[in-house]
């Protein structure tokens, strides 16, 4: 399990004081006013420590102000970094509910246990999740409802699925 889940992503700088806009990767961007700590991975890897001192929202997009950043000069040049935060800082889980960095890269089975492949993505849309699934020479699509997905176990290693009708002929 990754040390570290990403929150969002530095898109642009806002204004001239040195608050960021970020684009959330987490399901709820309100999530972003109970986060005190922060942690900036640059493209080059590099981790940077930061202390939300701030936050407001705009058309879906987090605002963000860091203790100690006043400038736009000192800011703007992270642009496009992942914002990450510690496990021990992450929003509380409910139960059955996973972090989507904890599914990547987990086996997924049929009801016979045959391996179809590995979890490759997992994409938002407006009604369900969909797992996107690398198998030999073609992806396949699955809806993360209860009539597809019928278990996850991530300490185990493997997503249990139903094939439902029609999901292998696309």
């Amino acid at each position: 399990m990754e040390e570290y889940l990403r929150v969002g992503v530095f898109a642009s700088t806002h204004g001239i004081r040195g608050e960021i806009k970020v684009y959330p990767t987490t399901d709820d961007v309100g999530r972003f006013r109970q986060l005190k700590k922060l942690i900036m991975e640059t493209r080059k890897k590099e981790r940077i420590p930061l202390e939300v001192e701030g936050v407001k929202f705009f058309k879906g997009m987090a605002i963000l102000k860091f203790k100690g950043i006043n400038d736009i000069n000192e800011i703007e040049k992270y642009k496009g970094s992942d914002l990450l935060v510690s496990r021990e800082d992450a929003i509380p889980l409910e139960d059955g509910e996973f972090y989507v960095a904890d599914l990547i890269g987990l086996s997924v089975v049929d009801e016979k246990g045959v391996e179809l492949g590995k979890l490759k993505e997992v994409l938002q849309t407006g009604a369900n999740d969909v797992y996107v699934v690398n198998g030999g020479e073609r992806e396949l699509l699955l809806p993360a409802i209860e009539e597809c997905i019928l278990d996850i176990c991530p300490e185990n290693g493997f997503i249990k699925v139903h094939l439902m009708e029609g999901l292998t002929e696309l």
